[in-house]
């Protein structure tokens, strides 16, 4: 039988390979959350380097040395985070030279910037901050403007590697500054144009998502199209690399309208703005405030509004109004009106609604009530039963929403987007 033959797609398009690599025991134990290479990806992924492998490896040279020789002889590009600090577990300078078959040696324009970094802060270089120093004989530093250890661009192999701090912070501003104008450099892509388009999608699954944009790829084959889940909200990333920006400028134009019309009014951002964002940009527009109660929130719509910068403006009241009594007492809501249709009720929320506004003096109110679960059910009330009311000027309205999951924290964050989606039905009328 002969032997299957695969195609790498990769080389078929002559796309640049991409892998990442972190290091440090506290990564591959768990004790901390690599949440550096989702943020290297995305990085590389918008200047059209295919990230083929995410690899972890703990602080041992051997490992160390043998990841980075494999990362060599299959990549072209490579990130490599962790590991170059001070201490005698930071192993990866000194690896990185093994695997190369080069000699480590005190670099100066990397000393240089040590010595400038803690001159900011009145402090001498101490002795073991020399060894970030110290580094593969080829190497090119990169200035750490946020840190001590400077990281550095070593070619192991075919590979050309880029060699960051760990630290989120430090990472990410090497990384925007550094490593992503170098690689478009290297890649001859400093001349071409990069044009993006992303939508924010409420109310379907990915799967269906998909489906909707089926003939994408052969409606705009020169738009490369994805799509990330960040539960409850899907972003459609519509990417499009050349050198005529104007041929681009219409395809990604067009491709973002036929992308929309396939999905309708799911779309809550043609921008690819976030939930909250859309409600400020509304609330200002429309020159109104918001107040909120909410029950089965939590105050988690509360702390989604105001993570927007200048949120003052129009986020004027928040209350929490967990119990009946609370509801009761600084609401307004009638016990008549709990007796009769319950806490998770469009009667209930409506009160609540009106009750905010009108404490607050706000423009709006915003109330919900629900079972977020997993427990609190019943036959007429299931747990992912929620009611959201909205007190307006001229009238208050209310919705009844059915979540299907049953575990809380996922219908917490499922009810706050809903809620602050049928508010921005209402504001979007009100325009």
């Amino acid at each position: 039988m002969r032997p299957l033959k695969y195609i790498n797609q990769n080389e078929k398009v002559g796309m640049m390979i991409g892998e990442i690599l972190s290091t440090g025991d506290e990564v591959c134990l768990g004790s901390v959350i690599d949440s550096n290479s989702a943020h290297i990806s995305a990085g590389l992924d918008e200047i059209g380097i295919r990230v083929t492998r995410h690899s972890c490896v703990g602080d041992d040279m051997v490992e160390l040395v043998a990841a980075m020789a494999e990362i060599g002889s299959r990549a072209d590009i490579a990130v490599i985070t962790g590991g170059l600090g001070p201490t005698v577990d930071d192993l990866t300078a000194e690896a990185a030279a093994m695997a190369a078959g080069a000699d480590l040696l005190l670099d100066p324009v990397a000393s240089k910037s040590i010595e400038t970094y803690f001159a900011g802060f009145s402090r001498k270089m101490a002795g073991s901050d020399i060894k970030q120093a110290m580094l593969p004989c080829g190497a090119t530093p990169i200035v750490n403007t946020c840190g001590t250890a400077p990281g550095f661009i070593f070619k192991i192999g075919r590979c050309r590697c880029y060699f960051l701090p760990g630290v989120p912070k430090e990472m990410k501003a090497m990384l925007s500054l550094s490593v992503i104008p170098d690689i478009a450099v290297y890649q001859g892509l400093e001349k071409s144009v990069t044009l993006r388009r992303e939508l924010s999608v409420f109310g379907l699954p990915e799967a269906l998502v998909n489906e909707k944009l089926k003939g994408f790829k052969l409606l705009f084959p020169m738009v490369k199209l994805g799509m990330i889940a960040r539960f409850p909200v899907i972003t459609v990333k519509m990417t499009a690399i050349g050198t005529d920006r104007k041929i681009l400028a219409d395809e990604i134009e067009k491709s973002g309208r036929w992308s929309a019309d396939q999905l309708g009014d799911k779309v809550f951002s043609l921008e690819g703005r976030s939930m909250e964002a859309e409600i400020a940009s509304l609330l200002v527009k429309n020159h109104a405030t918001i107040a909120v109660a909410e029950s089965c929130t939590g105050g988690l719509i509360s702390h989604l509004l105001t993570n927007i910068a200048g949120s003052s403006d129009y986020f004027l009241f928040s209350g929490i109004t967990y119990s009946n009594d609370a509801k009761r007492k600084i609401l307004g809501v009638p016990e008549e009106t709990l007796i009769t249709y319950g806490a998770v009720s469009e009667e209930t929320v409506k009160e609540m609604a009106d009750g905010v506004r009108r404490i607050s003096g706000a423009t709006l109110g915003l109330a919900t009530s629900g079972i977020a679960g997993p427990t609190g059910g019943t036959d007429e009330r299931p747990v992912g039963t929620m009611c959201i009311g909205i007190s307006l000027p001229d009238k208050t309205v209310a919705y009844r929403f059915n979540s299907p999951f049953k575990e809380r924290l996922s219908n917490k964050q499922i009810f706050a987007i809903c809620a602050l989606d049928l508010l921005r039905k209402q504001l979007l009328m009100a325009s």
